[in-house]
């Protein structure tokens, strides 16, 4: 499956990525994070080799004992006689005594082989000339390998953070717009189940020096660390850095502890919040556009941290919440840079908090079920959108918050301009378009992907898809103005599909006069790029179920106008 996608915008690639290279301060470097992720791996190989010990002792006891005896009879004088007697045989019949002793002749010569070879017959040639023996080898695979590892300026990378036969992994795609065409780059393996992904363009890491752009991925995952890969070098063993590692001091007493004990092991304890790393799964990461070096995430210990990129450490620790945060949105604006927005799914509410007061009394909103999704609205700032577990999308004014300053939702939701009842599922997937206008985009547990048009807060559906990728997880309008209607898709069956929304006429039709990108004219083929299936064993009861309930529709295919 795919849980999370993104895109990288033309033009920040390198053109020709290079291979990982390790030398001897990447070395220490490994060594170093080698060391403090094995420790969890070695309090676990110490407890079940202690449970192990413990319940093979009797055993082994006993089977010594009765085996004893037979042990002593087999290894006594009639097996030695005989094993001698075998290997004298041995010898003789082989010649073995006499082995070292050979010299082999060469048949052409008569001279005899020495040890470090017939130095005499040895072929010489001048200073300056070509060795004719020696053969060296043509650059045409380095030369295609490095045509095949070219991505163009005018490509975009697509991101794909995807599990497969219980391995997780990134995918590095490259799509070709112009050619129709998207095929895997490269990938990353990962430690863990990846959550979230936000691409970062500043360097992280080693070998910064004074570059100002970059090209990384940091990744939120079912364990606590957040991963930045670099995503112009192929190969790589690990990733740029890891933000949120447990201190090495602290890594070291758990061992000595964990050497220590010859109890039984029991059940480990869940580390508490802290200010100085997570705890728990990260659910969401976002970079903040106008402070480049500032990365926030969401936990589900309860916890929103502020990373900063360049020395890596967690620079403040929030908890706005009382429940699990499943998301976050920087502020678009540069006079609000510093307001972060926040969702929480236990306890119901969204927050809005300025950074640089987190004590201060912050806005909060309740909704009637858990929050799925935040978001800014890019072409008005003021606004912003939340999305439910119940499939309701509401729309809230930041600058009217409610009186009230509950911390769930067990008071009254909160009134907001307009809420939209989108899909019969959860709205696990939303984007807002920030180059058209009044253009969003969601997706569903109902395998659907719905476009809205939602200009002078009158929303209304577009058009309606099931582009056969199972649940949907992930869907993501692409950055640049040249390909802002390609919608990136993705979900339960690992697939993942560019649509290409202005070859459906109702998307012509309703934001042809908001964009000044050309459009297809007259009667289009809908195009759709895309990856095939990885795997659909999690969809087949789903669909059997749907087969067998007849719901009469045709195929998830709806739109509010036809060609």
């Amino acid at each position: 499956m795919t849980l999370a996608t993104a895109w990288v915008c033309r033009g920040v690639a390198a053109e020709f990525p290079h291979k990982y290279e390790v030398d001897e301060a990447e070395l220490s470097r490994i060594e170093k994070l080698a060391k403090l992720q094995l420790a969890d791996a070695r309090e676990d190989l110490d407890a079940a080799q202690r449970r192990g010990a413990d319940e093979d002792n009797d055993d082994e006891s006993e089977d010594d004992e009765e085996d004893g005896g037979v042990l002593a009879d087999i290894q006594g004088g009639s097996a030695t006689t005989k094993a001698s007697a075998d290997k004298d045989d041995d010898m003789k019949e082989y010649n073995l005594s006499d082995y070292d002793d050979d010299e082999e002749v060469d048949a052409d010569t008569g001279e005899k082989f020495a040890m470090f070879g017939n130095v005499r017959s040895l072929a010489y040639h001048q200073a300056g000339e070509e060795d004719p023996y020696l053969v060296l080898p043509d650059n045409d695979d380095s030369d295609n390998e490095r045509e095949e590892l070219q991505i163009l300026p005018t490509d975009n990378l697509v991101l794909a953070a995807k599990v497969e036969d219980e391995v997780p992994h990134l995918e590095i795609y490259v799509y070709e717009d112009e050619a129709d065409n998207i095929y895997v780059h490269h990938d990353v393996m990962l430690p863990a189940i990846p959550l979230c992904l936000e691409w970062i363009d500043v360097p992280v890491g080693k070998d910064t020096g004074s570059k100002k752009q970059g090209n990384f991925v940091a990744v939120g995952m079912m364990q606590p660390e957040i991963e930045i890969w670099n995503l112009d070098v192929v190969d790589s063993m690990y990733p740029s850095a890891i933000l949120g590692q447990r201190p090495e001091e602290q890594e070291r007493e758990r061992e000595q502890d964990s050497k220590k004990s010859t109890k039984k092991p029991k059940k480990k304890k869940k580390p508490k919040a802290n200010d100085q790393y997570h705890v728990d799964a990260v659910l969401s990461l976002s970079l903040n556009k106008h402070h480049r070096n500032l990365l926030a995430s969401a936990s589900a210990d309860y916890t929103i941290k502020l990373w900063d990129l360049n020395t890596q450490t967690c620079a403040k620790s929030y908890t706005q919440h009382k429940g699990k945060v499943t998301s976050i949105d920087w502020h678009p604006s540069e006079s609000r840079s510093t307001t972060l927005l926040s969702g929480s799914a236990d306890d119901k509410t969204v927050v809005i908090t300025d950074m640089r007061a987190p004590d201060a009394a912050a806005p909060r909103w309740t909704v009637e079920a858990d929050v799925e999704r935040v978001r800014w609205n890019p072409h008005d700032p003021e606004f912003f959108y939340v999305t439910t577990e119940a499939g309701t999308v509401h729309y809230f004014d930041s600058r009217t918050p409610p009186s009230t300053t509950a911390v769930t939702a067990d008071e009254a939701p909160s009134k907001p301009l307009w809420t939209l009842s989108a899909h019969d599922g959860a709205v696990s997937a939303f984007d807002v378009n920030s180059q058209i206008p009044g253009f969003i985009a969601t997706g569903s547990d109902d395998k659907k992907v719905k476009l809205w048009n939602i200009e002078d807060n009158k929303p209304s559906i577009v058009v309606s898809r099931n582009l056969e990728v199972g649940r949907v997880f992930s869907a993501q309008f692409a950055p640049d103005i040249e390909v802002s209607f390609r919608l990136c898709v993705a979900g339960s069956k690992g697939a993942v599909q560019v649509w290409d929304t202005s070859t459906n006429a109702a998307v012509r039709k309703v934001f042809a006069e908001r964009t000044k990108v050309p459009l297809p004219q007259g009667e289009v083929k809908e195009r759709t790029i895309g990856t095939g299936a990885a795997d659909d064993s999690e969809e087949s009861d789903e669909d059997e179920e749907e087969q067998a309930g007849g719901d009469g529709q045709d195929g998830g295919w709806e739109s509010m106008e036809e060609d």
